[in-house]
Formats: structure tokens, C-alpha cells, sequence
């Protein structure tokens, strides 16, 4: 499963190799085979393994409040050098924040406290096998777009054509296990699937945005740029300004106003966001009263900037809200394409120059914890040594695997026991020796190559600075030449697309469901496609059988097996440097908003608010 929010670009990944992803399940005894005469009876909601858990007639989740009363405005704000493009469905451009949330709907609708179910919002019921060999889905005869046009099964074969032909490459490979698609009536369309080992094919073509097909049958889809387009969605796209704001509108005609799947959320009548250059700006602009929510991501921010009369009088309000989503993985990622990273030792030494202690201490004041997991804060998330079922899984590839992933449990490098980094400098420097590399005139050069050790950390966020400064220091004591270059948001994503880096910091999300998106994180066959997700260029064929039994998995506790044994060969792969992660959501908000008293497992969600009367 993965998911988007606010305009963020889709990222790419290519054709999954099906015959491997088959040989992978058989090989482990999970590869289901059912008839293809089964049928299927029509239901409301699905879950990726058992029951989901909403009855059919459900009348709201559970983390809304159906009451909420409708009106005003909420702005918000966001940190980016512009935007434009309202189409976010394509790799070209940077596509508008808040786009993917409000514009488009989708058939389905995930709820937000459980692992992975959806329930129907276009479709008002899906039918597919034990198998889950094929879906129909169902539309609801009254689901219409903007226009005001009838939403029916050929925009849905449209979308599904239109996005995996000339939509972003991600769309290509996430729904690459589609084998056919047809229209049966106006109002029932029907997906075949090439393989029946992949369970999430039907929860994942619900995430689809239903496109209007009339729409875009005169228009070229790559070039729409800022032209207002049809949409779908709760909110139309009203005045704007580009590059520098954009507003929502709620949609008063929207015809899914009151189902049992939008009760209780997109409660504003217009949704604002400004862009702002400066991190630091749009805090003073939050307190000056220019938007009205924000979620501080800054430590230093929610430790000291925080304060004042209008904190103390209430007028704003701040929290920190526990939640259960998995973190993922924030660190230094390395990009393997380039000589330097090229060596795993070489990557593992560079671990050592990283001192968390003193960043949490000095820079943070103590609100983090050290992630030691590409799943961290989840079930998912691998530790200890191997044993039972996940060591069966990796003793299969044992002769290909490092011999550590059995017999040492992954520790990112610590400081806590050391008054300063001095052992950590000497460990690393015996692992560089040990791949080659000499001091000579103050400077790491390799003994063969004369070449020095150099690389480059790439960010587009100034206060990022004063972490990796520290870091470069650190490593400049072992003779690495290091130079930090601060560029602008549009700059740095084209360079990402293009893997033209050597070092960033990168957060790698995840769900609590991890599927088809883990092809374009690890799987080999993204390694050269631009735009894909596997950043540090991971081409390592373990990764790819372990990725291919992740999607097959047939039951919640074998993915889980299957994921902590993924896990555990990425850590040891040493692709990133591991930094930290907050289980909590730090929000600060006027007194003008009011939330539900319940906070779902994914965390805080400003579409469940609304303004007070």
C-alpha cells in the first residue's frame, strides 16, 4: 500500500518480472490456486488479509464526528518554491498542494485505523474471489463529476488506460498485474489479473482517481499545466495564484456529501494554502495569525519557539498526539550508482561519523528516538537475531546473504556509554582500511587508485545544515572531503528523479500494509528508471525474491515474517545511515478549529476538523 498527500510527486517504478514473483510463492508453499468459475458475492468493503473491520450500514468511522458543522476556512501553509501543475498524475511538473487529497475520488477509501481495508465510495460494492483473481466493482449511479457528468465504468477503464500509458511510470508498474479490463454495463466494470498471489490488487486499483474520459478525450494529458480540469472530488480549485497560493472550494453540488465514508471530514468551505520560501517565515506568519494549523517538524522550533501571550491565553493551542503508523526509515541514504557508495564496507564506515547522541541532545533537546528499522514503530519492524519462522525464510538464501544478518543484531552506531566519537572514528577507519583505503597528505585515498574519498550531501532545507555540518566534521577528521550544497525545491527534486546525488537525507515511508509500492523502494529492475523510489540504487536479487513474497503474502503474520526478513537484509546492506523518529504528532492550531476527540492509529488528519461555530 502507499499513499500521497498535499501534491507530493508519485514516484516510479517499472514492470515487476511476474514469472519470478510466481516462482517466488511457490517456492514457499503460498501460491494459491482456485478455480476460474469461482464467483463472487457483492460487498461493501474489503480488507488486505480477514475481515475489515466497518459492518455493511456502518454510519461513520469511528474517529469522526458526524455532526461536524460545515463553513469557514482553513489555511495552511506550505514550505516549497512554487507549483505548476494541477496535474499531479504526471511525472512532469510540480503539481499543487493539496491536489491528490481534495480533487479527485477515487472507488474506494481507505479508513485510517486499520492496517489496510477500504470501503466503497464511487463503487458501492466490490466482488472478487477467495483467489483474488479478478474485481468488479460496482458504481454507485448517482456518483457524478464536477460537470456535472455521470461517473461510469469507461472513465474508470479510462483512467486505468490513460494513467498506466501516459500518466507518471509509477502508474505502469503498480498496476502491472492487470491483465484486462472491461466495461459490462454502464455502472460495472470488471478487472482480470494476471497472477492470484497478489492479494492487494484489488484494495490498490480502489486508490485509482477516476478520470473523466470526456474531459480529456480533446486534451493532451502531459501538457495539461494550469488549466483548471474536470475533477471528482469534494473541493473544486478556485482562485489561485501560481507559485504562490492556491484555494479550495467545497464542491456544494458534491454528490457523495453524505455517505457513511465522507460523514464527519472536509467539514471547510474553502481550504487555503500559501507557499513560503522559509521554514522560519511561515512560523512567524502561523503566529502572526496568517494560517490557522500547522505540524512542527523541527525539535528546536517546538522547544522554543512555542511561547508567548497568545500561547498562554489558549488563543493557540499545541499537542502532541501519540500514533501508531509505522516511522519507516529517515537517514542518510547513498546512492550506490556512484563509485564512492559502491562498497558496502565503505558505506558501514561512514555510520561511525554519524553521533546521534550529541544531535538529539544538542540540536533537538531530547525528543527523538534512534531508528533501527525501515519499519520502525511497527509490528513489521525486524529485531533481535533471526529466529523461527522469518530465520527459515532467510536460511533459503543464506549462501547469498552476509554472513551478519544470522549472527549479529543491527545496531546503528551509538555514542551513549562514549564521552566523545574517538572509538567510532577509529572502528571506521579500520573498515576503510580494510576496503582499500590510506591516509596520505591528510587526505583517504584509496591504496590502488590514488582516488580520494570525496562525496557530496545534497539538501534543499536550510535549517538541515546545522545536522549534517557536525556530521561533515566528523567525517573530515578521517580525511573524507565532503562539500554540502543547499539547492532550491525544484532543483533538488529533478535531481532526485534523476538520482543525481550523492548523499541525501530521505525519508522512506511506510504503511502498515507494505505491498506493490516495495518493488519501487528495493526491487533491482528500478535502478536506472527515472523518477523510481529506490534512491540508494538497491539491485540485489535476495531484495527482489523477499519484495516478490511481501506482495504474495497470504495471511497478516506471514507478511510480517516476510517483512522482518526484508528488513533485516536492508539493514545490513548498510544503504543508509539510520537518524530518528517521533511516535507522536506535534500540532499547534487557533482556537478557531475544533477536532474529534478520537485520533485514528495513522495519526492527526486536519480533513476531520472543522471551524466552531
Amino acid at each position: 500500500m502507499t499513499s500521497q498527500r498535499n501534491g507530493s510527486p508519485l514516484q516510479p517504478h517499472p514492470r515487476f518480472r511476474m514469472a519470478g514473483l510466481v516462482a517466488a510463492a511457490l517456492l514457499f508453499g503460498h501460491l494459491a490456486v482456485a478455480s476460474a468459475s469461482e464467483t463472487a458475492e457483492p460487498v461493501h468493503g474489503i480488507a488486505m488479509h480477514g475481515e475489515p473491520a466497518y459492518q455493511e450500514g456502518f454510519p461513520h468511522f469511528d474517529y469522526v464526528n458526524p455532526d461536524a458543522p460545515k463553513g469557514g476556512t482553513l489555511r495552511q501553509a506550505v514550505v516549497a518554491n512554487g507549483y505548476d501543475s494541477f496535474n499531479p498524475l504526471v511525472a512532469r511538473g510540480v503539481a499543487a498542494a493539496g491536489i491528490n487529497t481534495y480533487f479527485y475520488d477515487t472507488l474506494l477509501v481507505p479508513s485510517a485505523d486499520e492496517p489496510f481495508s477500504a470501503y466503497g465510495l464511487i463503487a458501492e460494492s466490490i466482488e472478487t474471489p477467495e483467489d483474488r483473481s479478478y474485481a468488479i466493482y460496482n458504481l454507485r449511479p448517482e456518483a457524478t463529476f464536477q460537470d456535472g457528468r455521470p461517473i461510469t465504468a469507461e472513465d474508470v477503464r479510462f483512467s486505468w488506460k490513460i494513467l498506466t500509458t501516459e500518466g507518471h511510470p509509477f502508474y505502469h508498474s503498480y498496476y502491472a498485474g492487470i491483465e484486462k479490463v472491461t466495461v459490462e454495463n454502464e455502472h460495472r466494470v470488471r478487472f482480470d489479473f494476471g497472477e492470484t498471489s497478489n492479494r492487494e490488487l484489488p484494495l490498490i486499483i480502489g486508490q485509482m482517481p477516476i478520470l473523466p474520459a470526456h474531459y480529456w478525450k480533446e486534451r493532451s494529458f502531459g501538457d495539461n499545466g494550469l488549466e483548471v480540469p474536470v475533477g471528482s472530488g469534494p473541493y473544486r480549485i478556485g482562485p489561485f495564484e501560481p507559485g504562490r497560493s492556491i484555494t479550495y472550494v467545497r464542491n456544494k453540488d458534491y454528490w457523495a456529501e453524505d455517505l457513511n465514508v465522507r460523514k464527519g471530514r472536509f467539514n471547510f468551505d474553502r481550504i487555503r494554502f500559501d507557499y513560503y520560501s522559509d521554514d522560519t517565515v511561515a512560523l512567524e506568519a502561523f503566529k502572526a495569525g496568517n494560517f490557522d494549523f500547522r505540524v512542527e517538524y523541527s525539535a528546536k522550533n517546538w522547544a522554543t519557539a512555542y511561547t508567548g501571550d497568545k500561547f498562554k491565553s489558549g488563543r493557540i493551542r499545541t499537542d502532541e498526539v501519540e500514533h501508531s503508523r509505522p516511522a519507516g526509515m529517515q537517514g542518510f541514504a547513498m546512492n550506490t550508482r556512484k563509485p564512492v557508495f559502491s562498497n558496502p564496507t565503505v558505506r558501514e564506515a561512514l555510520a561511525y561519523a554519524f553521533d546521534f547522541r550529541w544531535t538529539n541532545k544538542n540540536l533537538f533537546f531530547g525528543q527523538y528516538s534512534r531508528i533501527d528499522s525501515y519499519f520502525e514503530n511497527s509490528e513489521l519492524a525486524s529485531s533481535g537475531l533471526p529466529a523461527g519462522r522469518e530465520l527459515e525464510i532467510l536460511e533459503r538464501f543464506r549462501d547469498d546473504l552476509p554472513e551478519e544478518v544470522f549472527t549479529d543484531v543491527y545496531q546503528p552506531p551509538s555514542t551513549e556509554n562514549r564521552a566523545d566519537l574517538r572509538e567510532n572514528l577509529r572502528t571506521a577507519m579500520k573498515l576503510l582500511q580494510s576496503a582499500g583505503y590510506v591516509f596520505r597528505n591528510g587526505k583517504l585515498v584509496h591504496g590502488e587508485t590514488g582516488e580520494p574519498l570525496a562525496f557530496g550531501i545534497l539538501l534543499h532545507q536550510q535549517n538541515f545544515e546545522r545536522i549534517v555540518l557536525p556530521f561533515k566534521n566528523n567525517l573530515e577528521k578521517l580525511g573524507i572531503e565532503v562539500t554540502v550544497r543547499l539547492v532550491d525545491t525544484s532543483q533538488y527534486i529533478r535531481r532526485i528523479r534523476e538520482f543525481d546525488f550523492d548523499m541525501i537525507t530521505q525519508v522512506i515511508p511506510q504503511s502498515d500494509s507494505p505491498g506493490n509500492e516495495q518493488r519501487d523502494y528495493w526491487h533491482s529492475s528500478n535502478v536506472n528508471v527515472t523518477g523510481s523510489r529506490n534512491y540508494m540504487g538497491v539491485a540485489d536479487p535476495v531484495v527482489d525474491q523477499l519484495v516478490a513474497m511481501i506482495i504474495a503474502a497470504p495471511d497478516r503474520q506471514e507478511l510480517v515474517y516476510r517483512t522482518r526478513a526484508l528488513d533485516r537484509v536492508l539493514l545490513h546492506g548498510h544503504y543508509v545511515i539510520p537518524q530518528w523518529y517521533m511516535p507522536r504528532d506535534r500540532v499547534a492550531w487557533w482556537d478557531k478549529l475544533q477536532r474529534p476527540e478520537t485520533t485514528p492509529a495513522n495519526g492527526v488528519d486536519v480533513d476531520n476538523w472543522w471551524v466552531k461555530n
